[in-house]
C-alpha cells in the first residue's frame, strides 16, 4: 500500500482550543482509498520546524496532506514554508482573486489586503479551486511523491478532498491497491459480548485476508471489516461471506450498515413505514434526545413535540405526573418515568411516548441511587414499561447512553425483538 502522512497545523490545536477532527477524517478517507496512514503530526505555527517536518514527510510518503495555515492572518504561514520548499514564487492567481472579491460583495464585507493575499499562490503548483471558502488548495507533484495543502476549515477541507484530491489520486497513484471497507452498527451491546458471545470466533476470516475491528463509542459499537487486494471478486465473496455469518449471529443489535449510519435514522424510517409519531419527555438528557431525533431530515413525518421536564412542577403540570408518587419515589423512579412517557404522549397525541430521569452527574448521587442511574419510561401504543439502567459517572457519556438506549428500545419493540439493549429488565405499572 502507498504510504501516507497527515500532518494538521495550527497552535490552537496544540493547546486544546480547536478540536482536530480533520485529521480523524483525512485518515478515514485515506484509507478507503487504499492508502497505509504512517504518521500523524500537530505541529505549530513556527517556520523552521514546517519546513523540517514538511520537507521529511514529502520524501518519506507518496502522499502528504497538510490542513492549516492558508488564512488572511500574520500567523498563517504555511503557503510561504511550501513556496520556499519548492522553490516557488508567490503570484496572483485571477480566478481566485475574482472569487474571494465575489464572496465579500455578497457578505458585503470590506475587502482588504490580507484578502486579495489569499489569492497569492506559488507559481509551480495546481491550484485546488475552493468553491466553499477564499484560501485555495495547493497540489504539489514530484517524482512520484504528491503534498497536498488544504485550509484547515473542516468542511472547506472536505470538499477539496471530494472535488479535488479525490480526482487526482486516480491519475497520480493508479495502481494501488483497492480497499473494500463494510461496517455494521450495533446498539445495546458491550464490545466484549458482541465480540465473544453474539460474534465469536472470526479466525476463518481473519486468516483469509479480512481485518476486522471492533470500535465502540457511547452509542454503541461499529464493526469495521476491510479487506485488501488486486482481485475484486476476491474482496466481494470474502465480504459477502462474512455479512451473511454476521447478519446469522447478531441480527437483534444490528440497527444498520454503511460507513455512515445513525440509529435515529434508522429509527425515523422505520416509524414513517410503521405510521406511528413520536413524543418525547426528557429531563437528565435535557433536550438531548429531542436534537437527535430532530436531526434527521424530514423527521416532520414522526416527530410530534416534546417537554423537558426539568423540574417537578413541568413533570406535575404538563405531563401529570402525580405529586405523591414524587413525593414517595422521588424523580428519578419508575412511576414518574412512566407517567412521564404517557404524558408526552397524551400531551402530543402521538402513538409513542417516550421519557428520561435520572442522576447524570457528577455530583447529586445517594446509596440508594448512585449516579449514573436512569429510568426510562416508554408508552408504545399502550405498551406501558420502564427501563432502569446504573450508566457511568460521567454526565456527557450517560446522557448519550440514555439517549442510544431509548432509540434502541423504541426500534426492538416496534420490530418485535423481545430482548432489551444491555439486557435490562422491564418493569411495568
Amino acid at each position: 500500500m502507498k504510504k501516507a502522512h497527515i500532518i494538521s497545523i495550527g497552535n490552537e490545536l496544540l493547546i486544546g482550543d480547536t478540536v482536530n477532527t480533520n485529521a480523524t477524517w483525512i485518515g478515514r478517507f485515506l484509507n478507503s482509498e487504499g492508502f497505509s496512514v504512517e504518521r500523524v503530526l500537530t505541529l505549530p505555527d513556527t517556520y523552521d520546524l514546517l519546513r523540517d517536518q514538511l520537507s521529511d514527510s514529502f520524501a518519506a510518503a507518496e502522499l502528504t496532506i497538510v490542513t492549516g495555515g492558508l488564512g488572511p492572518t500574520h500567523d498563517d504561514i504555511t503557503k510561504r514554508v511550501v513556496a520556499d520548499m519548492f522553490n516557488s514564487e508567490l503570484v496572483t492567481d485571477p480566478n481566485v482573486l475574482d472569487h474571494i472579491k465575489s464572496i465579500f460583495r455578497r457578505r458585503d464585507f470590506e475587502f482588504s489586503q490580507s484578502n486579495a493575499d489569499q489569492a497569492l499562490v506559488p507559481n509551480n503548483c495546481s491550484v485546488l479551486f475552493n468553491k466553499k471558502g477564499t484560501a485555495p488548495g495547493l497540489w504539489f507533484s514530484e517524482n512520484g511523491h504528491v503534498i497536498a495543502v488544504l485550509p484547515g476549515v473542516p468542511h472547506e477541507m472536505k470538499y477539496l478532498v471530494e472535488n479535488e484530491i479525490r480526482p487526482r489520486l486516480e491519475g497520480e497513484f493508479p495502481d494501488r491497491p483497492a480497499k473494500t471497507l463494510q461496517y455494521f452498527h450495533t446498539a445495546g451491546v458491550p464490545e466484549s459480548t458482541l465480540s465473544d458471545n453474539v460474534i465469536g470466533d472470526l479466525s476463518e476470516f481473519l486468516n483469509n485476508g479480512l481485518e476486522v475491528a471492533y470500535l465502540p463509542n457511547a452509542g454503541g459499537v461499529k464493526i469495521r471489516v476491510g479487506y485488501v487486494g488486486e482481485d475484486p471478486d476476491t474482496a466481494e465473496d470474502q465480504m459477502l461471506r462474512f455479512r451473511k455469518l454476521v447478519l446469522e449471529r447478531a441480527t437483534d443489535v444490528i440497527y444498520g450498515e454503511g460507513r455512515d449510519c445513525e440509529l435515529a435514522a434508522v429509527l425515523g424510517d422505520l416509524l414513517v413505514k410503521q405510521k406511528k409519531t413520536i413524543s418525547v419527555a426528557e429531563s437528565c438528557t435535557g433536550g438531548r434526545l429531542s436534537d437527535i431525533i430532530t436531526n434527521v431530515p424530514g423527521c416532520s413525518r414522526y416527530m410530534v413535540g416534546g417537554v423537558i421536564a426539568y423540574s417537578n412542577e413541568v413533570k406535575m403540570e404538563q405531563l401529570k405526573v402525580s405529586k405523591k408518587d414524587l413525593e414517595k419515589h422521588g424523580a428519578v423512579s419508575c412511576p414518574v418515568a412512566l407517567q412521564m412517557a404517557r404524558g408526552a404522549a397524551h400531551l402530543h397525541d402521538s402513538s409513542i411516548g417516550v421519557s428520561t430521569t435520572g442522576i447524570a452527574g457528577p455530583g447529586g448521587g445517594t446509596a440508594d441511587k448512585p449516579v449514573g442511574t436512569v429510568w426510562m419510561g416508554f408508552w408504545i401504543n399502550g405498551n406501558h414499561f420502564a427501563l432502569k439502567a446504573v450508566l457511568t459517572d460521567d454526565r456527557e457519556v450517560n446522557k448519550q447512553r440514555t439517549v442510544m438506549i431509548v432509540l434502541e428500545t423504541v426500534r426492538r419493540t416496534l420490530l418485535g425483538i423481545t430482548h432489551f439493549p444491555y439486557n435490562l429488565t422491564p418493569v411495568y405499572p
